[in-house]
């Protein structure tokens, strides 16, 4: 690093009237790396260790936003801990796995004492200092108990916090918002209108009596001890969709992501015209890199798990002694830096994995379809004047089946091509060789998913011996087509004739009760 710059950096942090500790940031200095982006990493890992931000450079050594200087959003909440703390998770998984997940989700059990504010890198120990002096102002005044009472309306459960206990907050937040004004200066809007606990947000309203059930059973007298705890998240992806990777993934192309479990890709919903189908395009938080991933390696995750825990202040201590060594604790480090913890994420993921292969539940996608490769004309690319299908191009396939009312049909119902079926036979093998048994087939009715199921039965010699169950359920054509008459697919029967190994007695066992207008969901085929 030049020696101007060196200076410039010192002067920066002799100017601001709040504690440092250099030793995190001359070890980095130290190594090579320039200031501007050794204080980038340690905003960006919490401040907690110099091995962290250094391996954060490390992994983002090819990010192009390296040296831009866009700083963090910082937001500071009062977070219960304890047996309160305790019976509101088990609140957000009841109610996730009876009324499914609404905004409440998205974050952990909190009350909002500031809206997020953005703070330059180099004066985040100035937040840490500004949440200490005024933590230790409110120390003394904090509410032993803070009274929650329940609120619920036609789209919002919660518990508001009443009388003088909310203005002590208040005032709290207040102080916080003044010192990082002064400290580090920062432009903080805190909390002044009714403060609440949110337990569930935008649900639907047919949910609403579920929920007040369920959150009738939190005693909100639990003892608690409430933590002002300062988080920070990267405002380029607030407005992203966030992946959690399950599985990993070796990239096949340039332009591809390389994955691995635990990772998270932040995902812009309205910047997606360049991917396939089952593709997407994503920004891996863990490197900073842009590129392709497959979408079946990862699942939704919420919008807190990828923020970064900064710093906290502990205000009561629970009576019981357990809790006071805790407390004790956490006092010890209002205002530093917390202690890392050990990620469980890699092993709770491999532990998912063992236990879907235990299962043997398989969830397979179709083969290529021809309309994705010859586009929504391919019919009339494959048909004579008088209606005979002919096949123009080796990746069409070699005939198709007869149907009641003629080729025509097929438009919206279209057949894998070559290299699908190619496709579903190495799946098939694939799944030989992995030593899976198949006992029983689900299907959509669609062809292109009966076609998929035939021919990976037949790699495994089962072909004639388990029979397709076409369940209508699990089929959703407006992915691909976005027409607005519902496609005609074939009948049992036409499948039969067709030699597909159809179950005929077999009786559909879901109902689909979302519109398609306001459903999107992606067509498979179960196993």
């Amino acid at each position: 690093m030049a020696a101007g710059e060196t200076q410039l950096y010192a002067k920066v942090f002799n100017k601001v009237k709040c504690r440092s500790t250099p030793s995190l940031l001359d070890p980095l200095l130290g190594m090579g790396f320039p200031a501007h982006t050794a204080l980038k990493a340690l905003a960006a890992t919490g401040r907690k260790t110099a091995e962290e931000a250094s391996n954060w450079l490390h992994c983002h050594c090819n990010d192009p936003s390296l040296d831009d200087p866009i700083p963090q959003e910082y937001a500071l909440f009062l977070c219960p801990t304890g047996p309160l703390l305790d019976k509101l998770q088990d609140f957000w998984r009841e109610s996730r796995r009876q009324c499914a997940k609404n905004r409440a989700h998205e974050v952990f059990p909190h009350i909002t004492l500031c809206d997020f504010f953005t703070c330059e890198d180099q004066k985040v120990e100035c937040l840490y200092e500004a949440l200490k002096r005024a933590g230790d102002r409110t120390l003394g005044v904090f509410p032993s108990a803070v009274p929650l009472v329940l609120h619920s309306s036609i789209s919002y459960l919660g518990f508001f916090v009443d009388d003088s206990p909310a203005d002590i907050i208040r005032e709290f937040a207040v102080m916080f918002a003044t010192e990082a004004s002064i400290l580090a200066d920062c432009s903080v809007k805190p909390c002044t209108k009714q403060l609440h606990l949110t337990l569930a947000h935008k649900f639907y309203p047919h949910h609403q009596r579920t929920l007040e059930q369920l959150a009738r059973a939190i005693n909100p007298g639990h003892r608690c001890q409430w933590t002002a705890a300062l988080y920070s998240r990267d405002m380029r992806f607030v407005h992203y969709q966030t992946l959690r990777v399950l599985f990993q993934y070796k990239p096949q192309n340039v332009d591809e992501l390389t994955l691995s479990p635990g990772d998270y890709i932040f995902v812009d919903p309205t910047q997606q015209e360049e991917a396939s189908e089952g593709w997407v395009i994503g920004i891996s938080q863990r490197t900073g890199c842009r590129g392709f991933l497959p979408e079946n390696y990862t699942e939704r995750a919420s919008e807190c798990d990828t923020w970064v825990r900064h710093r906290t202040y502990t205000f009561s201590v629970a009576p019981d002694m357990s809790s006071r060594k805790d407390g004790e604790a956490g006092s010890r480090r209002n205002g530093e830096p917390n202690p890392p913890s050990s990620s469980r994420s890699l092993s709770s993921l491999q532990s998912l994995q063992a236990t879907i292969v235990r299962r043997s539940v398989l969830v397979v996608r179709h083969g290529e379809r021809v309309d994705q490769i010859f586009g929504k004309s391919w019919l009339q690319q494959c048909t004579t004047p008088d209606g005979k299908y002919y096949r123009p191009d080796l990746n069409f396939p070699r005939s198709l089946p007869k149907r009641s009312r003629g080729i025509k049909d097929f438009e919206n119902d279209p057949p894998l091509s070559s290299c699908g079926i190619f496709q579903s036979r190495m799946a098939g093998e694939a799944l030989l060789d992995s030593g899976i048994r198949i006992t029983s087939v689900f299907s959509s009715p669609a062809l292109r998913c009966v076609q998929t199921a035939k021919h990976i039965l037949g790699e495994f010699k089962l072909e004639k011996k388990v029979k397709i169950r076409v369940e209508p359920g699990i089929f959703e054509w407006t992915k691909w087509e976005a027409g607005k008459t519902t496609p005609t697919l074939m009948t049992l029967e036409e499948m039969k004739e067709a030699d597909f190994n159809i179950s005929l007695d077999y009786r559909s066992r879901l109902w689909v009760c979302a519109s398609a207008k306001k459903t999107k969901r992606k067509e498979n085929g179960s196993w």
